[in-house]
């Protein structure tokens, strides 16, 4: 199956972009900015994904140090779960991020695929693509059932062993109506009914038996609701479900609705955007655990592309959160939203991995930025300061990219084989023991830990293309093997990459969606672009936050104390919707917090329910020097039922 897909896809640039050697013969320098060779980093970019790959490798396979693995995936749950793609320096498959990664390879092809084909790379995206899709079909063996991982992440942790030698456990988990999980169903279902999309125009058999697949597993995930890492414990610690499973049904909704323009499915986006989340959630990260942003440009798009149908006023609201995420990277999402930058400029999120924030935010803010123009729609309103334009948007996502690439204050490109200066010691098994081509001798858990895990100097085998974890929040990186938290690389990093380096290379928009969508199944007829409604009373949010006077002051150490309290309110009128599961920041509190409970991610959340006209009370603590100002405190998300 791995080789008929190559094939597919090698053929299919051909069939689907016949401009293609017509744009190939653009200059180079055409693929160069701000002195990157963006064509050569989007080559490297899809070319990590093979060093990546699981099964049988196919004849064209160009990482040639990688060799065939997992050969027996499956064999001891009686199914095929052969194929795949390990997700970062490991030797697990896990389904989680794999169908994010999937999901995001196939959008850059779709808005980006022409800047791809001009660059020669869109036969080995769509290579990259089905890879994935072909081992998501084989984990989808009955409408109700779905493999979700492969291998044991405590075990696979313990050891360290070239892919090729590995001799830890590969127990198949699955999903069923007694086990479900709707999160990690749901963004399979995304993943398939994008790559549909990429496949629609060149192969339609194929994408009909991926869109097949796609419409079973939504309705899978919305009849049997659960967290997927409840049914699947293991998972937990490594790839937590913790935005919860709302946002990946809205995100599959969306897909499918873009994949068959079947009403059904924007009818679910809209009718299940108060309740799942989709509505009230305004974050500023958007990754393999929380797709709410990517479904509110989602929604924007068909909003501005005029396919909102009766649910305008909804769509409206979902873009209104789209542009908090946008104001948000750029600074301008007021209270304590905003992401933090690097003294470089880097957007900031966390120390492990930051930098698949980074790139998934990018491409975001460049497919938004895009669709924003086609529409005639400039600008996105920001909660503070003045409106931004599309441009602003663009621009920064150019930046993101070329700190990345190299401009940056330790003048280091973070992306494995680009530029002078890379990582050199990436946290990765297969890269870091010697190739089984050049040294076929069985490496042991141990002997990998003892002789290869601890040695200095750089991986015997180039990780070509890969993105590391990252710098920290100072801008400081340690090009180490066991810096696991800044030198390990991951799928999900290099997957929206991908497409903002298409962009990059190519200029503007220009991909393979619109083409696909005009032959799809189930098609209709598109519905007018409505006016486009004003930031008013009907689009704000029920949920205010209301600061009061501190209730308490004190000194210790040289420094004042203050309590400040704070009341939450549900403005929604009397009969309206309860808020429910409401998650709340607060700017760096120096003490306890009463009246909300800190969640695992997303600030604090309150323990109980709002009903419309009610109101909670919290508290918290801040210290200062001379003063101890009200910290910034701001409405992460919430759901209204």
């Amino acid at each position: 199956m791995a080789r008929r897909g190559a094939a597919a896809a090698s053929s299919s640039m051909a069939n689907l972009l016949g401009v293609a050697l017509v744009l190939a013969a653009t200059p180079q320098a055409a693929a160069r900015g701000g002195g990157h060779d963006y064509r050569m980093a989007l080559s490297k970019s899809i070319l990590y994904f093979e060093a990546q790959r699981s099964g049988v490798l196919p004849g064209n396979q160009r990482i040639a140090w990688r060799a065939n693995s997992g050969l027996a995936d499956g064999k001891a749950n009686g199914v095929d779960l052969v194929g795949g793609y390990y997700d970062a320096g490991d030797n697990v498959k896990f389904g989680f991020p794999m169908a994010f990664t999937v999901t995001m390879m196939a959008w850059s092809v779709l808005e980006y695929g022409k800047q791809m084909a001009a660059a020669g790379e869109l036969g080995h995206a769509m290579d990259a693509v089905r890879w994935g899709a072909d081992y998501f079909v084989k984990a989808h063996p009955a409408p109700n059932v779905l493999y979700g991982e492969v291998g044991d992440g405590d075990s696979d942790h313990v050891c360290w062993q070239r892919p090729e030698d590995m001799t830890t456990s590969r127990q198949a988990y699955r999903l069923d109506p007694q086990h479900p999980g709707s999160d990690l169903a749901g963004e399979t279902a995304a993943a398939l009914a994008a790559a549909s999309l990429v496949f629609r125009s060149s192969n339609p058999g194929y994408a009909n038996q991926l869109l097949q697949h796609s419409k079973q597993l939504f309705d899978f995930a919305d009849k049997y609701r659960g967290k997927y890492d409840d049914s699947m414990p293991l998972a937990k610690k490594f790839y937590g479900s913790f935005s919860g499973y709302g946002d990946e049904l809205l995100w599959a909704s969306a897909w499918l609705y873009q994949a068959t323009d079947n009403r059904r499915y924007l009818d679910y986006l809209a009718n299940n955007g108060d309740a799942l989340g989709g509505t009230g959630w305004a974050t500023n990260e958007f990754g393999w655990d929380v797709k709410y942003p990517g479904v509110q440009v989602l929604a924007a798009k068909f909003l501005l592309q005029g396919k909102a149908g009766p649910h305008a006023a909804v769509l409206q609201r979902y873009r209104r959160n789209a542009d908090v995420f946008a104001c948000s990277c750029l600074g301008k999402g007021g209270g304590g939203g905003n992401v933090r930058r690097t003294p470089g400029g880097l957007m900031y999120h966390q120390g492990w991995n930051n930098l698949q924030f980074v790139t998934s935010a990018s491409f975001l803010l460049a497919v938004y930025a895009d669709h924003l123009t086609a529409a005639g729609a400039t600008v996105v309103r920001c909660p503070a300061g003045p409106a931004a334009r599309a441009s602003e948007l663009v621009a920064l996502a150019k930046s993101q990219v070329d700190y990345i690439l190299g401009s940056n204050p330790r003048g280091m490109s973070y992306m494995v084989g680009y530029g002078a200066r890379y990582p050199r010691s990436a946290h990765h098994r297969g890269a870091s023991i010697v190739s089984i081509r050049a040294n076929p001798s069985f490496v042991s858990c141990k002997d990998g830990y003892a002789n290869w895990f601890g040695r200095a100097g750089s991986n015997p085998n180039l990780l070509d293309g890969a993105v590391v974890g990252g710098p920290d929040g100072r801008d400081g990186f340690a090009d180490e093997r066991n810096n696991y938290q800044q030198t390990e690389v991951a799928t999900y990093n290099n997957a929206p990459l991908m497409g903002v380096l298409a962009r990059l290379a190519g200029g503007g928009r220009g991909g393979l969606a619109e083409a696909a969508i005009k032959s799809r199944p189930d098609n209709q007829t598109s519905l007018p672009l409505p006016p486009l409604a004003a930031a008013d009373d009907a689009s704000a949010s029920p949920v205010e936050i209301t600061r009061l006077n501190a209730t308490a002051s004190w000194k210790k150490d040289g420094r004042t104390y203050r309590r400040y309290a704070a009341t939450v309110s549900n403005r929604s009128p009397a009969g309206g919707k309860t808020v429910e599961e409401l998650h709340i920041g607060i700017g760096k509190p120096h003490g306890p917090v009463w009246g909300l409970e800190k969640a695992a991610r997303y600030g604090y959340v309150l323990q109980s329910s709002l009903s419309a006209g009610e109101s909670a009370a919290f508290a918290y603590v801040v210290r200062g020097r001379a003063a101890a100002p009200p910290a910034d405190v701001w409405v992460i998300g919430y759901k209204l039922v």
